[in-house]
């Protein structure tokens, strides 16, 4: 059979919602990468000029402009890879290319090759990844998120129905959007994705919005290095995020919903592909959903290797086709979001815990935190621990109970000296600090922030000024450039921890705190007020460590 031709692949796709990322995959599957002839015909079809397109291409990690191309191999280099020997791995494999963490920190090494993802150490011994299931609690504290998702067969359509798959939909369905969102209000269930927003109000924002075409948004694109709990519930629990977006959607009034998943997980994009198409079968997507005057579409939107997207903003400038730079808020999302059309973005944690709340309730679901608070967190544990993995907690659980406990401690004869809170962003947690519980309010006390849920420990044989300096790397690459603060920032900021700068130490901490002070105020988004909390925590923690890298 003949490949389709430039000019049928953009005819396919020019009429679709958010047609750009499709079309360029499309044409990025078919040749391996994305010629000049391939650009030329979409930027005529979807009639972007040309240089705007190619800046927006070039902008994303995995788009190839030559061959190989997608066929060559690209291999984990983030924090939690870079322990288990990534640059020797990369060194060792032809034409390999290195890429930011890739959400596989409880399996390392990922490397990607076309659509497949491999793991292991060394080049001899790669093998098809496998996604563990979350790892259960072994205090018996009742989960939310992963209440059902160990269920055999579960992420099949017959298997989610086996345990009350759906029935949250037939409920809500049957009362109203009103209701439904006063339920979601009253759980106090607030996004997970790392801001924290309540979730009811968001959705009575964008219910409220003018404008007669509204969007659901689930925000898969987890590219905080350390997190990989997104992955175990699109791959384990798919109906579980289809029926959240459901959900959102029917309380919103929104007619379609897009599920924007980063390019890391192939094979996760084939599991959802299959259970939307299980799900309209089933008249679950689509026209008059179950005999209801309820009618929504879903689709997916598949990214190509951008950190940046994973703020709503930039998630949503990406979706439209255009060069994926943070929005300037306000005007928000819920009033102008996708096509400057309300629109209600929701992290896949969030989206999941909808409908176990709608079957078991508001006051269920606040029952189960410690000490009066409200609800679960998924944390994605890695580094040196013993069983790292995907852990639900209740809020309020104490972080020292995950570590030594649920998660084994680090290896015999080793301490841990510090981890890392919220992916990266939140910056070290060390010393006493380490005594916080799992929750928002006591770790920003302690400097730091809970965010995403990603946690990664470092034991006593690592070098922290040089876990910082990568960290500090990722932060330098992934900026989107759009502001000064942030773009010249993190650069400045890895120089110093890469050995230049001032070898006085007191002008050397005053020039790391300045700039971090400035980035934190004048930056357009959360990477560059995040990025000082790397170097402030190290100042905090490790001042013998500064010391000696600065005067050395």
């Amino acid at each position: 059979m003949n490949s389709p031709t430039n000019e049928d692949l953009v005819a396919n796709w020019q009429n679709e919602p958010a047609p750009l990322l499709p079309l360029l995959h499309a044409l990025h599957d078919r040749d391996g990468y994305l010629s000049e002839e391939s650009i030329a015909a979409v930027s005529a079809g979807l009639k972007i000029p040309i240089a705007e397109l190619f800046a927006t291409i070039t902008f994303y990690h995995h788009f190839a402009r030559e061959a190989p191309g997608q066929s060559a191999p690209r291999v984990c280099t983030g924090p939690i890879c870079a322990l288990h020997g990534a640059d020797a791995l990369l060194a060792s494999l032809d034409e390999a290319t290195p890429m930011p963490c890739a959400g596989r920190c409880d399996g390392p090494i990922p490397v990607i090759k076309g659509h497949q993802v491999l793991i292991g150490t060394n080049a001899e011994q790669l093998a098809a990844a496998a996604s563990p299931l979350p790892v259960a609690n072994p205090d018996g504290y009742e989960e939310c998120v992963f209440a059902d998702i160990r269920a055999e067969g579960r992420s099949t359509l017959a298997g989610y129905r086996q345990s009350s798959g759906y029935t949250a939909l037939q409920q809500a369905i049957a009362q109203s959007p009103p209701e439904l969102i006063a339920l979601i209000t009253d759980s106090q269930l607030a996004g997970r994705g790392g801001a924290g927003f309540p979730t009811g109000q968001k959705w009575q924002a964008v219910a409220n919005a003018p404008g007669e075409l509204k969007s659901v948004v689930c925000n898969a694109d987890e590219g905080e290095p350390g997190c990989f709990k997104d992955r175990a519930v699109l791959e384990h629990d798919p109906h579980a995020v289809l029926e959240g977006m459901l959900l959102a959607a029917f309380a919103t009034g929104s007619t379609r919903g897009f599920i924007y998943l980063r390019y890391e997980y192939p094979e996760t994009c084939a599991l959802l592909e299959t259970a939307i198409a299980e799900a309209r079968t089933a008249n679950l997507i689509g026209d008059n959903i179950l005999g209801s005057d309820f009618s929504c579409e879903l689709y997916i939107r598949r990214g190509a290797g951008a950190y940046i997207c994973g703020e709503e903003g930039s998630l949503l400038n990406s979706l439209e086709g255009k060069h994926p730079y943070p929005r300037n808020r306000p005007p928000f999302p819920v009033t102008h979001g996708f096509e400057d059309l309300p629109t209600a973005v929701n992290n896949v944690e969030t989206l999941v815990s909808v409908p176990q709340i709608v079957r078991r309730g508001a006051e269920w679901y606040r029952s189960l935190g410690l000490d009066g608070r409200a609800g679960t967190k998924v944390i994605s544990l890695s580094g040196d621990v013993q069983r790292p993995g995907n852990y639900e907690v209740p809020f309020g659980l104490p972080l020292k109970t995950l570590l030594y406990q649920w998660a084994g401690g680090p290896a015999a004869g080793r301490q841990i000296q510090a981890v890392t809170m919220a992916g990266l962003s939140g910056g070290f947690l060390a010393g006493e600090d380490l005594d916080a519980t799992l929750d928002e309010p006591s770790i920003r006390e302690r400097g730091s922030m809970l965010g995403a849920g990603g946690i990664m420990v470092f034991d006593d044989s690592r070098n922290i000024v040089d876990v910082a300096r990568q960290a500090m790397a990722f932060f330098a690459e992934e900026s989107c450039g759009k502001c000064f603060p942030c773009r010249i920032g993190t650069q400045r900021l890895e120089e110093r921890l890469s050995g230049g700068g001032p070898t006085d130490l007191a002008t050397w901490q005053t020039e790391i705190t300045d700039m971090g002070a400035a980035m934190k105020a004048t930056s357009a988004c959360g990477l560059g007020m995040a990025a000082p909390f790397i170097t402030d925590s190290l100042l905090k923690y490790f001042p013998e460590q500064v010391a000696q890298h600065v005067q050395s």
